[in-house]
């Protein structure tokens, strides 16, 4: 438990040293995604020396051949999906955008008016979505997010819209359907058990997380399918 303890107090001064750089940041997107990923990728570091708690991604293999694919070795030439990802912990937020670095994120609006935080999400192209408005806010957020795509960069959505506990199954959000629908995109699954260590409350476990890059799904796909696929290696 004092680990735990130890990496709640730690983690708010980390984000806080990060301040000065992330306002630094707001002056281009470019600056703002290195200093917001670099961000990401230090809690990592932080989880690991503190908590004991390390990461393994999986990427899916073929039945033919023993070479792993990566996240987007698909059939679309420009290689572009959407990827729909379990939500545990901040570990696999951290994990995906360092995999995908060209990656934005759909988050709640709220999170987007946090002082400086806030700023430099928005900044560097991650995208509010206001669950109020329904599907007024959908078709807004369809254009916004076909302009990023064709900006060259990767849709992470978590499609279950909180996190998730251990053994626990939450109902995948609809938009997930009517952007991959509208964008012509495969989707790329994305499960893990990282709640194990890293829960949404209570104790830290030292161990190693993982992180389940599935095998690409059709952009015409069924909320059943998508679920499973997450949901397969999941905790």
């Amino acid at each position: 438990m004092f680990r735990t303890i130890l990496f709640k107090i730690a983690l708010p001064i980390y984000f806080l040293l990060w301040t000065p750089l992330l306002l630094i940041g707001l002056v281009s997107k470019k600056l703002s995604r290195i200093f917001v990923f670099a961000d990401a990728a230090g809690v990592l570091v932080l989880a690991r020396l503190i908590c004991g708690i390390k990461y393994q991604i999986h990427y899916p293999t073929p039945d033919d051949t023993d070479i792993p694919q990566m996240p987007n070795g698909n059939t679309r030439l420009d290689g572009k999906s959407i990827i729909a990802s379990k939500h545990m912990s901040i570990l696999e937020i951290a994990v995906i955008s360092k995999v995908v670095p060209n990656s934005f994120f759909i988050m709640k609006r709220q999170l987007l008016w946090i002082p400086i935080y806030g700023w430099a999400f928005w900044r560097c192209g991650m995208l509010g979505v206001n669950r109020a408005r329904g599907k007024t806010n959908m078709t807004k957020l369809a254009s916004d997010v076909e302009k990023r795509v064709l900006d060259g960069y990767t849709l992470v959505i978590f499609p279950e819209g909180t996190r998730a506990k251990p053994g626990q199954k939450i109902p995948l959000k609809r938009g997930l359907l009517l952007l991959a629908y509208r964008l012509k995109l495969p989707i790329l699954p994305v499960g893990t058990d990282a709640g194990l260590y890293w829960p949404k409350h209570g104790r830290m476990h030292p161990g190693t997380a993982n992180v389940y890059f599935e095998p690409l799904l059709p952009s015409n796909a069924s909320l059943d399918e998508i679920s499973e696929a997450i949901n397969r290696h999941s905790a």
